[in-house]
């Protein structure tokens, strides 16, 4: 168990967090939700000793261990990954070296040997001796493969240190999880992994995560962080909007009723406080008015932006044909041979754990990338609209911008520009901003500004839901839904892509594809694509066999 007892912090003279009471028991799975900038990964920090509150205490059951994710991608650089998961559980990993290092000696002493029996006693006791082979199969399991668990940490791209990492946060069975964006940059399946992992695991979990499916998924109770108090609520995301928006509702009637029996008592001192006979009854109610006292309603800290793609014309039949295109990239066929043709009611989900692939194909037919064979051709009526996984290049610019939004409309009107930022929670001086100082939030905002601004019948998005909270995903995920024209995209969010797609197509390892017209959540229940996936898997082992 851990708990915060009346935990304040303040940041100059704003109040993070004032006097937070809460506790969090074993079994349960914690999400920790908030508008952004309401303290969550801040309040994480301060569970786990990373950070000391003004005031308070957080609260550990002695002897409990606690793990969390490891944000600093560059710590273990010069470690294996298999020994970077190990660390995990620092007494076990340390248990392992003094060991290996005593062994190694030449002049073995009766002192060592006496230490090394009492390192062995405490190795068994953690269960040092299956270490490896756990570690290694939450790397498998995080889609790492065997030949990497001993490529030193610095050798391995960004995308599989952040699965090493939260292989170490997993490691060893903790007493206590503490997880910050564990979604973050991991494909769905590795995602879909750690939620069966989670709902397997006993222990307590706190997790932050921006991912509603996956909270829905694995959470036993929410814990709402709004105006520097944490309120809990039991059951997961969905069952903590509903409650919490009935509570209001509940407030509000509340409110109305008592307002009603103030009107009624006002009115009656009115008309009866000067008669002597019922200056009896005017005074009780007098009373009686003093003691309603209206509950205290304050709107959420929470704001959402208004997303709303609306195309400036139809689009025909004809939306875009792909042919027999193929791409090598430092030797490795990122696609091969992939075809087919979009229709006007398409709304296309990029899937699979082939991230690279998704991007270069994006790249091709938005023409930033030329195919090695094949072509694609977009229909006459078709008008696109591209938000790329990597917008560096495009934030290199000293505009402001309100500015470089306007280079994209037709209107050539600051006011005019300027109401769609609005819509994305840029509000005054906000759009004198320049471009290159924005954050990551800020970026994925500008970029969706200017697809709504450019009003295209197709939109193109390469994982628009990084760096977006809760609220800006939600928006993104109801204006995609009502969108009237074609959609290609890819996305880690479970639920933009269950609820958006009406079809999926599957980038392989192989550079193919596996192309369906379903939604996702089928498409997953369908034994044809792990069936595919089960005979590369096996091609794959025999040509490295052979």
């Amino acid at each position: 168990m851990i708990s915060a007892s009346n935990i304040t912090l303040r940041l100059g003279k704003k109040a993070l967090f004032e006097e937070v009471n809460i506790k969090f028991t074993e079994g349960n799975c914690y999400g920790l939700i908030g508008a952004n900038g309401a303290g969550k990964s801040t309040f994480l920090k301060i569970l786990s000793g990373q950070l000391e509150p003004t005031n308070g205490d957080i609260i550990l059951t002695p002897g409990q261990r606690l793990s969390f994710l490891q944000q600093d991608h560059f710590k273990y650089d010069e470690y294996s990954v298999l020994d970077t998961v190990i660390m995990g559980n620092r007494r076990l990993y340390d248990i392992m070296k003094e060991k290996d290092a005593i062994y190694m000696k030449e002049d073995f002493s009766d002192e060592d040997g006496i230490r090394a029996s009492e390192l062995e006693a405490e190795f068994a006791d953690m269960d040092g001796w299956n270490a490896e082979s756990d570690a290694a199969t939450l790397l498998c399991g995080l889609g790492i493969p065997t030949e990497e668990h001993t490529t030193i940490m610095k050798d391995l791209p960004g995308s599989l240190k952040v699965k090493v990492l939260l292989a170490q946060a997993l490691f060893g069975n903790p007493d206590i999880l503490l997880l910050d964006e564990p979604t973050n940059h991991l494909d769905l399946d590795a995602i879909a992994w750690l939620e069966e992992f989670l709902i397997n695991f006993e222990n307590t979990v706190i997790v932050v995560s921006h991912d509603r499916y996956f909270l829905n998924k694995v959470c036993t109770n929410i814990a709402d962080i709004d105006y520097g108090k944490i309120q809990l609520y039991a059951g997961n995301y969905d069952f903590w909007y509903e409650s919490s928006q009935l509570l209001i509702r509940q407030m509000k009637e509340a409110n109305k009723k008592k307002e009603e029996k103030i009107k009624e008592l006002q009115e009656f001192i009115s008309r009866f406080s000067a008669n002597a006979s019922k200056s009896k009854q005017a005074t009780s109610r007098k009373r009686a008015l003093e003691k309603i006292q209206l509950d205290e309603i304050r709107p959420s800290s929470r704001k959402y932006p208004y997303i709303d793609f609306r195309p400036a014309r139809d689009i025909g039949n004809e939306v875009l044909l792909v042919e027999n295109i193929s791409k090598t990239i430092d030797g490795v066929k990122v696609l091969d041979n992939v075809s087919f043709i979009l229709g006007h009611d398409d709304k296309v989900a990029f899937v699979g754990s082939n991230e690279f692939a998704k991007t270069v194909f994006f790249k091709i037919i938005t023409g930033e990338m030329e195919p090695d064979e094949g072509t694609y051709k977009w229909g006459v009526t078709t008008t696109q609209s591209y938000f790329p996984k990597d917008s560096t290049k495009i934030f290199d610019t000293d505009l402001v911008i309100v500015d470089w939004l306007t280079q994209y409309s037709e209107i050539k009107d600051a006011t005019y520009v300027r109401g769609f930022l609005g819509r994305m929670l840029f509000a005054g001086d906000d759009g004198v901003k320049k471009m290159r100082v924005l954050s990551g939030g800020e970026r994925v905002r500008v970029l969706l500004s200017r697809m709504m601004i450019e009003a295209s019948n197709v939109l193109i998005l390469d994982e628009p839901t990084d760096h977006l909270d809760m609220e800006s995903i939600t928006a993104l995920n109801n204006g995609l839904i009502k969108f009237p024209g074609v959609i290609l995209f890819s996305s880690r969010d479970h639920q933009v892509v269950e609820t958006t797609a009406n079809r999926i197509i599957e980038f392989l390892p192989d550079g193919t594809v596996i192309d369906k017209i379903t939604t996702y959540d089928e498409y997953l229940a369908n034994d044809e694509m792990a069936r595919k996936r089960s005979v590369y898997s096996m091609s794959k082992n025999e040509e490295e066999d052979n």
